[in-house]
């Protein structure tokens, strides 16, 4: 069993140095905030190496610590901001990134963990799934839905401004 817990300790260290970038990215786009969303990565992973043990092996264990990161950003999206950092000055996003930012805002909630999952964490939708706690058919169903609210939003602005 602490072999085991060993080479799970190995496995997460490895994810987490292999995808870093994405689950800050996940839960920046979470949280709206790159502070929040490095605590909240850091958050997970340190929940996931003491939860060490209760990791089953059913599915994947990236799925499984996608499930703590996402947890912890929407954690960390509740709790009220006790600081603004007035030194760190927003890096600037590439134009259709920002003109899509309030799109996805606007999506109900498991539409846009599903965006953000899908697009910005680059994950299956089998992983997808696992994280939400879904099925691979909801994933679908979700993500279609999305597609449909940001393209029908689009339009609706391209309409308003002719």
């Amino acid at each position: 069993m602490r072999r085991r817990h060993d080479r799970l300790l190995c496995e997460l260290e490895a994810l987490y140095l292999r995808d870093y970038q994405s689950y800050v990215r996940a839960a920046r786009a979470i949280t709206g905030d790159r502070e929040r969303a490095v605590e909240a990565v850091q958050d997970g992973f340190a929940r996931a190496i003491d939860a060490r043990h209760s990791f089953r092996g059913d599915g994947p264990l990236a799925a499984w610590i996608w499930r703590i990161v996402v947890n912890a950003a929407r954690t960390a999206a509740r709790a009220p901001l006790v600081e603004e950092s007035l030194a760190e000055s927003p890096q600037p996003e590439p134009p259709r990134v920002a003109e899509l930012a309030p799109l996805i805002a606007a999506l109900p909630e498991r539409q846009r963990h599903a965006i953000f999952l899908r697009y910005y964490a680059d994950l299956d939708y089998r992983s997808i799934a696992s994280v939400l706690g879904i099925e691979v058919g909801t994933v679908s169903a979700t993500l279609a839905a999305a597609h449909r609210a940001i393209r029908r939003a689009l339009q609706e602005e391209v309409v308003a401004s002719d």
